[in-house]
């Protein structure tokens, strides 16, 4: 599968397979930088410029003795390593030439108020790559190899792919001397390490934020270099001359504390698990041109870790058996001591899970060691999982991996979590489930109540760590009704799966004596994990592992506890974020009847002594916002399609449009809570306190997005689908401008809601009659866009322009006369805008990608000011 980037979509394709959120969106930067030899010079201002030369200096290969002296430390490990005088050498043998080693280059420190493309802080990555070192006659060189393309070393293709596939040229050094049994070569590599190379230092995004000049040597430098017997940590301090400090640009400058992991690869790949769409797993494809396919055939293989049982003869008759070695996370030292517990048992929690795959004690989080019991641990270290605290006001947490990319063989894991994230657990436990849950009314919860919503949050983003992205079509599995049953919440939570967003439970009522109200791992993370995780004897090839894994999937089809729901397409009304149940209109009813509970309590429930009233300013927004969350699930189901991929094997379709009976449900629905003014969402008291003018406009404004969201190109070009596919079957866009028609231009004297909404829409309207509106995207394929809900159309050629223009008639002939004052030149002025649309006199102008981006794209909360591509759990419609 091609990737393709869309807007509000981050595709990425990386290397190493690095797999966030969502999760997280910023591009990685892994591009290999082909410097021949590195010659490091201080210029005249004192920035270093790193220069490319053709050919190395040529100085000479001296003794091993001139260069190390006998007495000098020998730090033993993968590479021994020396310093001497400042320099640092690495001493090669012959045996690691064209070993591949993973290199991961991480943040150890950062300034204060560093904020570009989401924060930097100590322990997050930077880069990732693999490295080949290799010796060319005097010369070492540093090859990033590619692994896009494969070819089995006993296939015929296997040449020819290694003839189409080089691997680059990173860097070369000249080898100073030979050891005394003359098996390894000496390097120095201080200028490489000193240099402003991005393999292993900032990437370009950030020099550009921060305007970056060059390095300055004379405020740079190697802090250490250390050995070990698998990895070589190098930690580096770098200083570049800025123009745009975040902190004090009286220095002139922007420091960073780095560090690079370079960890040797196994020699043998583990076995790769093929990956199969009806189950959800991170994964990495390549083209594989060693089969016996008449293609270049397009495999991927899953992200998971190397689990193998100690006892493989009690493993074989069903006993439950420790792995040869542990998953094991430590926890950051830097964490609050109160968390640690929690964040401990949020990863100790999917032991059950890996019991469903025949394993005991697979997992396990710590306490990190203290220096006295390892005074080699690092937190920055790639041998180590850890889950790193963040000192930040992001709202916010994360668990990206790194995996092998030849097997997918996840290596290590730095889960990302941000200290503010508390602040966001506080609003959505409150504004989701207070109206029945007494302990969520407080401005601030107890340790123990915020530890258990930690403790949710540390399984969500462990989950990720272990290979699964989210799951969204997991929450519709359950009815609506059953989340308000006691019984029933107890035992299943909210979703058979934790990796879905369905968060705290906003659909049970008061009086239903629910009390279990948010997600925990399920039904769904058990299968995905014996899916992933089952060790199979007898030494059976990946494609032998498909065949048994895919009896496995169909015994559970058509079964929606086990159904998995991609993120990222708007076409499924099933597989989206924020909700909960198996129809949203019916949930969101029970939402809103909630949230007309919790609303004019806010007060009394944020009240903190001496304190302003920024906490009910907040809060109050998140009741707008999850307001917003409602409309959009609805809305969703109009023009939507149901997605159940499966294989030539299974009967039925792969796509299936929604009922019409259930789209026009949604309009209804629509016409009822949104266009009819939701005065309830106007609490004047709670107002009067913080808002200068401000919410009643952004009410207009979420009735406007939400308008643009319903009848956006991409959804009619699919109702005209289902119109030519299933005739009458099929709920069509004329119904839909009929159904908008009687909720916009309803019997009534309009409000200003109702006057800003009808001008809203005519111009949409007319957005639709004159510009180019094509849903198009150069050099994307129609099926790809299609895939993410963009769903091409030619707006001028459709049968969209002629519904526009009767709908535009209509309005204008069924304009009332007279009124108040207002509402007669608001009718007046419709009539205007309304010629102007169906007349034209102004040129029109094709903003193909502008407006129409707006209306195209999937539309976000314009409530949310905190909207972002981090992963994994920010306020947003990206990730969590």
């Amino acid at each position: 599968m091609k990737k393709h980037s869309l807007p509000g979509i981050c595709l990425r394709g990386s290397v190493l397979a690095l797999a966030v959120f969502a999760g997280s969106c910023a591009t990685k930067k892994q591009a290999a930088n082909q410097t021949l030899t590195l010659k490091t010079t201080t210029t005249a201002n004192g920035t270093v410029a790193t220069a490319t030369t053709g050919a190395p200096k040529k100085e000479g290969i001296k003794k091993f003795s001139d260069l190390i002296p006998a007495k000098t430390k020998v730090d033993s490990g993968l590479f021994n390593t020396y310093k001497v005088d400042g320099k640092y050498y690495y001493e090669i043998p012959d045996s690691l030439y064209n070993r591949e080693m993973l290199v991961v280059t991480r943040f150890v420190k950062t300034p204060g108020g560093l904020r570009t493309f989401g924060q930097q802080y100590g322990g997050e990555e930077i880069n990732d790559q693999v490295w080949k070192w290799e010796r060319h006659d005097k010369q070492v060189f540093i090859r990033v190899p590619s692994f896009s393309m494969r070819a089995d070393s006993t296939s015929d293709m296997y040449q020819s792919v290694k003839n189409s596939n080089l691997d680059a040229i990173l860097a070369s050094f000249e080898i100073k001397a030979f050891n005394k049994d003359t098996t390894g070569v000496l390097i120095d590599v201080t200028d490489f390490y000193n240099g402003d190379i991005q393999s292993i230092g900032l990437s370009d995004d950030i020099k550009k934020a921060y305007k970056t000049m060059g390095m300055d040597n004379s405020r740079s430098y190697i802090d250490s270099i250390k050995s070990f017997p698998i990895n070589i940590e190098a930690h580096t301090l770098k200083t570049y001359r800025s123009g745009e400090s975040p902190t004090d640009n009286s220095t002139g400058a922007i420091s960073f504390e780095l560090n690079t992991s370079m960890l040797l690869l196994p020699k043998t790949p583990m076995k790769p698990r093929i990956m199969d769409a009806r189950v959800g797993f991170f994964g990495q494809r390549q083209t594989d041109y060693g089969t016996n396919a008449q293609k270049a055939l397009v495999t991927a293989y899953i992200h998971r870790w190397r689990l193998e049982p100690k006892d493989p003869a009690a493993y074989a008759k069903g006993e439950l058996v420790e792995p040869k070695k542990q998953i094991v996370y430590y926890i950051d030292p830097a964490t609050p001591k109160k968390w640690v517990p929690y964040l401990i048992a949020g990863v100790n929690d999917w032991q059950k899970a890996f019991e469903t795959a025949g394993f005991k004690n697979a997992i396990v989080a710590k306490p990190a060691p203290t220096a006295k019991e390892d005074p080699q641990f690092s937190t920055e270290d790639a041998r180590y999982a850890v889950i790193r605290y963040f000192a930040s006001d992001v709202e916010n947490a994360y668990g990206p991996h790194v995996a092998d990319p030849r097997s997918g063989e996840i290596l290590e894991s730095h889960v990302g979590w941000y200290h503010n994230v508390m602040q966001l657990l506080r609003d959505w436990y409150l504004i989701q489930t207070a109206a029945v849950n007494p302990n969520a009314r407080h401005a601030q919860f107890t340790d123990e109540q915020m530890g258990e919503l930690i403790r949710f949050v540390s399984s969500h983003e462990i989950g990720h760590t272990l290979g699964l992205p989210h799951n969204f079509g997991s929450s519709y599995a359950y009815a609506v009704d059953s989340l308000r049953s006691k019984a029933f919440t107890d035992k299943h939570g909210t979703a058979p799966s934790i990796m879905d967003y369905a968060r705290f439970n906003y659909i049970a009522q008061p009086g239903d004596g629910v009390t279990h109200l948010y997600p925990q791992i399920g039904e769904y993370d058990d299968w995905s994990i014996k899916w992933g995780y089952t060790w199979f004897a007898g030494n059976k090839t990946a494609e032998q592992e498909k065949e048994i894994l895919a009896k496995w999937t169909d015994k559970h089809a058509g079964d929606p506890k086990y159904y998995f729901g991609r993120q990222g397409t708007s076409i499924d009304p099933r597989l989206q974020n924020e909700d909960l149940g198996d129809n949203a209109m019916k949930a969101s009813t029970y939402g809103i009847a909630n949230l007309k509970r919790i609303l004019p309590n806010l007060e009394k429930w944020s009240y903190q002594q001496n304190e302003d009233y920024d906490d009910l300013s907040e809060l109050y927004n998140e009741v707008l916002g999850q307001f917003y969350r409602y409309m959009g699930h609805v809305t969703t189901n109009i023009g939507g399609m149901n997605e159940n991929f499966k294989t030539y094997d299974q009967k039925g379709a792969v796509y299936d449009f929604v009922a019409k009976t259930r789209q026009h449900e949604a309009a209804m629905f629509l016409n009822e809570q949104l266009y009819k003014t939701p005065t309830w969402l106007i609490n004047q008291p709670e107002l009067a306190k913080f808002d200068n003018g401000v919410v009643i406009n952004r009410i207009k404004a979420m009735q406007g997005s939400l308008l643009a969201n319903e009848i956006n190109p991409s959804r009619l070009a699919r109702m005209y689908d289902n119109e030519a596919k299933n005739g009458k079957n099929a709920y069509t866009v004329a119904e839909l401008f009929t159904d908008l028609h009687t909720g916009i231009f309803g019997a009534g004297t309009p409000d200003s809601y109702k006057r800003s909404l009808q001008r809203t829409y005519v111009d949409y309207l007319k957005t639709l009659l004159n510009l180019d509106a094509s849903a198009s995207y150069p050099g994307v394929p129609a099926a790809a866009l299609a895939s993410w809900g963009l769903t091409p159309i030619n707006v001028a050629m459709s049968d969209i322009r002629p519904m526009v223009r009767v709908e535009l008639k209509k309005i204008d002939a069924g304009l009332p006369k007279g009124g108040d004052a207002i509402t007669s030149a608001h009718y007046a002025d419709l009539h205007l805008r309304i010629k102007e649309a169906l007349n034209p006199t102004r040129p029109v102008v094709n903003i193909n990608g502008g407006m129409v981006r707006g209306l195209t794209a999937p539309v976000k909360d314009p409530l949310d000011a905190k909207q972002g591509s981090m992963n994994c759990w920010p306020k947003t419609n990206f990730d969590f």
